[in-house]
């Protein structure tokens, strides 16, 4: 009996370390707020821990002095009320009321309105992806499911919705912000490490609400300048027959009635603009990997990959086509 005892709790302190460390590595990763990328980020995770380990110390204080109120006899330990009542009724509100104001404080510093200076973007939600624009009036530029924005400039984002209430959160920069119909919102955020980080709705929108991610790319200020001016330009004319042949393609599928891609008769309005949709990451807000055969295989089959959405399946019979014109959009850099 001793040993088996011995090996269960052997095999018992295992599984906790192993519990553990899954824990831990669950926490990391590029959608983590334990990583912090951003001025928000990081004064969030500094409260969060701050009122953790503040709110952790209250409840051991308070338990230990129950304890001692319990268990004590008085007329050994003289000034047991003084303890119980300071101890346990003073010291935590005069705690937790420290806490509150610093709290505030931090709350009113994430609040504060962007300068001149910020980088203005509109990101409007529908279901299930993200429209994205940066700028103003008629030199307004247009992407979807991807953000690329400059470190160490301040970005104001106005975040809207198309249908449902979405939620506009990047763990790794900053807080979670509310998209609702009919109304905007204005949440600024300040990168200040370069790389790439995942955002996600945050509030239940329906079918595919786990299927609405997009990525932040944080740039140098001259790489975002760089990458901006190539977003302005319109899709580069095909030189390669088999190229022109897909966007022949692309436009006798009627695709041009939804999406626009600049420098083409497509200036549809209703599905995300894909005149560089070649260069981004992922495709269908998070769904899959960018790719020829992905882009092929979401054109033929959207509702298979992601049932309810707003992209209706084109099952062709001819395979070519369907070729042709995923290799023109990812040609689209």
């Amino acid at each position: 009996m001793g040993r088996r005892s011995g090996h269960a709790k052997t095999m018992g302190r295992t599984a906790g370390l192993a519990g553990g460390l899954v824990w831990l590595a669950a926490c990391d990763g590029p959608q983590s707020a334990l990583q912090a990328g951003g001025r928000d980020a990081e004064a969030i995770l500094e409260l969060t821990l701050v009122l953790f380990i503040g709110g952790g110390a209250i409840f051991l204080a308070v338990m230990a002095l129950a304890g001692y109120a319990v268990f004590a006899r008085p007329e050994r330990f003289p000034g047991a009320r003084f303890w119980v009542i300071g101890g346990g009724i003073v010291f935590p509100i005069v705690t937790l009321t420290a806490l509150q104001i610093y709290e505030f404080a931090v709350a009113r510093r994430l609040s504060a309105p962007a300068g001149p200076e910020a980088l203005r973007v509109e990101v409007t939600g529908h279901m299930w992806w993200w429209d994205v624009r940066y700028g103003d009036g008629p030199e307004q530029l247009r992407t979807a499911n991807e953000i690329v924005i400059p470190a160490g400039r301040p970005v104001e984002f106005t975040v809207k919705a198309a249908d449902v209430i979405h939620a506009f959160w990047v763990p790794g920069l900053g807080g979670k912000i509310d998209m609702i119909p009919g109304h905007a919102n204005r949440l600024v955020l300040v990168a200040d490490k370069p790389g790439v980080y995942r955002g996600q709705c945050a509030e239940y929108c329906g079918a595919q609400h786990a299927l609405m991610a997009f990525d932040v790319i944080v740039e140098p200020p001259d790489r975002f300048e760089a990458w901006l001016a190539n977003q302005r330009r319109p899709a580069v004319e095909p030189v390669d027959p088999a190229l022109a042949a897909g966007r022949e393609a692309f436009l006798s599928l009627g695709c041009g009635a939804c999406h626009t891609v600049r420098g083409t008769d497509a200036a549809g309005a209703t599905g995300p603009d894909l005149t560089h949709v070649g260069g981004r990451r992922q495709l269908a807000a998070g769904t899959l990997p960018n790719g020829a055969e992905a882009l092929a295989g979401w054109i033929a089959g959207a509702q298979h990959i992601k049932p309810e959405n707003r992209m209706p399946s084109f099952p062709i019979a001819d395979g070519d086509n369907l070729r042709a014109a995923a290799a023109w959009l990812e040609s689209l850099k």
